[in-house]
């Protein structure tokens, strides 16, 4: 399996607050300063804190008054709501370079609650103080129209797909949509760690913890992906890609049939790939519930 890429980030008290510096963010072509000038870049620093947020962590709750909005510096969260009917439900899972509480904007409070999945840090950036600065520059709130419409479209294709395709589908679609986003960030596409539990990639998908283990052994099995504890890798992206779009995964040769029948022989927790390198903070143990 191929190395990971790996953000590991230098120690420091969790929770403390320091100055960021946006013109120095490798990521900043995909958060609110891409497009500004150097000078623009400064101005936009000013305003901006640093948070860290540890595993598990809240970085803020249902009904918590809107302050400011969250960019991911480093590490991954989960952002989460509850149904009428009670249930939790997983809303989206967030990575380096993406804003988090724009559900807050125009109401006042937040409508979902965001949680650590690893040790993170976002840089926090008060919203009054923003709302400034976009009348100043005309180019700061453009762009930001431009992630906020990014936002919304992941959000509408996310209710298309689950409400009308089947479960295989809603799965390659998730891989497929991790390994679009960590090539943006320009880490690997096909080999990649899953922060998130087989039961919140459940409930994102809107499929019990049985199914999403039952898909991972099919995937496996047909020698479409590799899994070993929570490393990934795509074997197969072509028919992966044509399951996700409704069409029906291309037939493997004699080589691929093979390794995936290798593959199926690995029990769940103890596959026999090379081990992977040392976890970062916050990414502990296999893939489980």
């Amino acid at each position: 399996m191929k190395p990971v890429i790996r953000i590991v980030a230098a120690p420091a008290e969790a929770g403390a607050l320091a100055h960021a510096s946006c013109s120095l963010c490798a990521l900043k072509h995909l958060c609110l300063p891409g497009g500004l000038g150097d000078a623009e870049v400064r101005r936009l620093d000013k305003i901006i804190s640093r948070r860290r947020v540890e595993r598990d962590g809240q970085l803020f709750r249902m009904g918590e008054r809107f302050r400011s909005l969250y960019a991911i510096r480093f590490g991954h969260f989960k952002t989460f709501g509850i149904k009428p009917g009670g249930e939790y439900q997983i809303l989206g899972f967030h990575m380096s370079g993406e804003v988090l509480g724009m559900d807050a904007i125009g109401v006042g409070q937040h409508h979902c609650g965001a949680v650590a999945l690893e040790d993170s840090e976002v840089c926090e950036i008060p919203f009054a103080g923003l709302e400034q600065l976009f009348v100043e520059i005309p180019q700061l709130l453009h762009h930001f129209h431009w992630v906020l419409g990014q936002e919304l479209r992941r959000q509408q294709e996310r209710m298309i797909f689950l409400g009308s395709v089947r479960a295989d589908r809603r799965f390659a679609a998730f891989l497929l949509d991790m390994s679009v986003r960590y090539g943006a960030r320009g880490y690997s596409g096909v080999t990649y760690r899953l922060r998130m539990s087989r039961e919140d990639i459940g409930l994102y998908l809107g499929l019990t913890i049985e199914s999403i283990s039952r898909l991972l052994a099919k995937f496996k099995q047909n020698g479409w992906i590799q899994v070993c504890n929570r490393e990934l890798e795509i074997l197969d992206h072509a028919s992966i890609s044509a399951l996700a779009g409704g069409g029906e995964p291309l037939r493997g040769d004699g080589a691929e049939a093979s390794r995936a029948g290798s593959a199926a022989s690995s029990a769940w927790k103890t596959c026999r790939l090379s081990p992977p390198p040392p976890s970062a903070p916050g990414n502990r143990g296999p893939l489980s519930a």
